[in-house]
């Protein structure tokens, strides 16, 4: 009797895996492996260091005790480990006894930084004067980049971002340094997150172990993290990425282990603050490498420097909406290369995506002395200032810093300039700058308007009338001209002197990151995505995909690895992979039946 056809197919499909039950079994194995992120399901490991061992490992890994000659094989005396052990309680602060007790024991099994506490264990109890230590190496010169090479799996690379420039960020405040975040092509210093043993001789143990290290400048800068914990942001759980970033940079920068459990320099790990401070132990140090910040007011040394945190938001009724009305009043960027966007007495910090979280924000929380309603804004690459203009004044900062001795008169500081200017950019044609009112432009060089100008906007073909700004950014294939009208922005070529194809397009959805008119019907939930970016997985342009977004303020969503950039992701094994993952056994064990 002939089978029905549903039973057929079983009995071939019975066949056919039985037939090839290990490639089956290969398949689900894979499966597993891709699935699921073993590291993050590790049992503990035990202690590093107990109250029944000597600690010798501990006590050469991290420099207060020296490793055993290999020619001689001579050992080492009771005295000597007596000795290393005394060095390291005095250095971290512990009752001096000599003896691995319970208090040194709890403190060597604490998560730590992986850097070396003394390169000198002969030298280790006379090896500092001061409590804060120098490694002896500096960078020669204050402007910095950085490039984040791998990112960690449990974080968004946005949330990565912001918390490695913060990190960055702390040591600015009180030095000349200044930091630039690259996405392509070279940079000062390195930043991974690695996995146990990485090629660089110095492997990772898994969580709750070494956390991190870095190399200081002599070595090159680099900061490596350890990818076996379990990072975090503004959190509690797990390791806080912002804390151990900026120790670690502090290494990069040239700064050693300090002996003060309070300072940042301390090299272990303390738990999550809120609350961070810089303590004046850590601003000692650098600033005896690189001296203090000419852009700041003087820090006392006795004053700790706080991570910048977000002023409380204006009402929400009060917040304009970029994605309904985009006209903006200036775009520009500054010396550290972040991107803004200003409109009435609010401003926007724009990414790669779109624009940051807790953006609108008042210009007078962040600008000190600029104004509502300014008229454009011009960058000056060359020189790292930016310029504001309003009707017949315009002030001068450097980044969010703002230079003494303004505003000032348009016709003082820019001879043949008018007033109540629409748009001024440099242009990359012959580096000079051009400014925009109505429909004529004035180009301005030694410092002067020059000879036959103005002249009509309709020499820059493809542009309409009425811009209402312009800056120059730096695209994949070399730097454009972007011209702001309303709710369109153009692209201009600066070699074929024309407008790009494909332009205008809208700012709305590509300087704000907002929805286009077909996400917005295919919204499951029928909410509208008011432009941070977040949902949308969508370049500014589609060839800036590589562009060199230079960002040391904004949470941007781009680098050089495998992780998946969109949206709020975290990647994390979950309850989906392990029913995946049954299923699929399940599967193949009831066709082998």
């Amino acid at each position: 009797m002939d089978l029905c056809i549903p039973c057929q197919a079983r009995v071939m499909a019975n066949t056919l895996f039985r037939n090839n039950l290990g490639a089956c079994y290969v398949f689900c194995t894979l499966v597993l492996f891709f699935t699921f992120d073993f590291g993050k399901f590790v049992e503990a490991k035990p202690a590093i260091v107990s109250t029944d061992s000597d600690g010798t490992e501990y006590l050469m890994k991290f420099g207060w005790l020296s490793p055993q000659d290999p020619k001689t094989g001579a050992l080492r005396s009771r005295e000597q480990f007596t000795k290393a052990i005394k060095t390291f309680q005095r250095f971290a602060s512990l009752n001096v006894t000599g003896k691995l007790d319970k208090e040194t024991v709890m403190l060597m099994n604490t998560p730590r930084c992986g850097v070396m506490d003394n390169d000198n264990a002969e030298e280790g109890e006379k090896r500092r004067v001061k409590r804060y230590a120098l490694q002896g190496s500096r960078w020669g010169k204050t402007d910095l980049s950085y490039k984040v090479i791998r990112y960690t799996r449990d974080v968004p690379r946005e949330d990565v971002d912001a918390d490695i420039r913060a990190a960055f960020q702390i040591w600015a405040n009180v030095t000349p340094l200044r930091f630039t975040q690259l996405y392509y092509g070279k940079a000062d210093i390195e930043i991974a997150f690695l996995d146990m043993d990485h090629g660089d001789g110095i492997p990772f143990d898994g969580p709750e172990g070494t956390l991190a290290h870095a190399y200081f400048p002599v070595y090159g800068g680099d900061a490596h993290f350890d990818d076996g914990e379990i990072w975090s942001v503004n959190s509690g759980t797990g390791t806080n990425l912002f804390q151990v970033a900026a120790h670690e940079f502090g290494h990069s920068l040239g700064v050693s282990h300090s002996d003060i459990r309070q300072s940042l320099m301390a090299p272990f790990y303390r738990g999550y603050a809120p609350d961070f401070v810089l303590h004046r132990d850590d601003i000692m140090a650098i600033q005896e490498l690189y001296g203090p910040n000419p852009d700041a007011p003087t820090v006392s040394t006795t004053t700790a420097i706080q991570r910048p945190t977000s002023a409380p938001r204006a009402p929400p009724h009060d917040l304009p909406d970029a994605c309904r009305d985009p006209h903006l009043d200036a775009i520009t960027q500054t010396k550290s290369g972040i991107t803004y966007a200003f409109k009435g007495k609010y401003y926007w910090r724009l990414n790669r995506r779109g624009y940051d979280k807790g953006y609108p924000r008042l210009i007078k929380w962040d600008w000190p002395g600029l104004p509502e309603d300014i008229d454009t804004a011009l960058h000056m690459r060359h020189s790292g200032y930016t310029f504001f203009f309003k009707g017949d004044q315009y002030w001068k900062f450097r980044d969010q810093v703002p230079q003494s001795g303004y505003p000032r008169k348009i016709s003082w500081g820019f001879p043949g300039i008018p007033n109540n200017l629409d748009a001024a950019f440099v242009w990359t044609g012959n580096g000079k700058v051009y400014f925009v009112k109505d429909d004529k432009y004035w180009r301005y060089s030694q410092l002067k308007a020059d000879y036959g100008y103005p002249r009509p906007m309709s020499v820059w073909r493809g542009i309409p009338k009425g811009v209402t700004g312009a800056f120059q950014y730096r695209t994949s294939q070399g730097y454009r001209t972007y011209f702001f009208n309303g709710y369109e922005y153009y692209r201009f070529n600066d070699r074929t002197f024309s407008v790009d194809p494909f332009y205008p397009r809208l700012v709305a959805e590509w300087w704000f990151g907002c929805e286009t008119e077909t996400e917005r019907l295919v919204h499951i939930n029928g909410v509208r995505n008011q432009g941070n970016g977040n949902n949308i997985n969508r370049g500014r342009d589609e060839d800036d995909e590589a562009s060199q977004w230079v960002v040391a303020g904004g949470k941007t969503a781009g680098a050089a690895n495998s992780y998946n950039s969109g949206a709020n992701s975290s990647q994390s094994p979950g309850l989906p992979g392990a029913i995946s993952l049954f299923v699929l056994i399940a599967f193949c064990s009831l066709l082998y039946l």
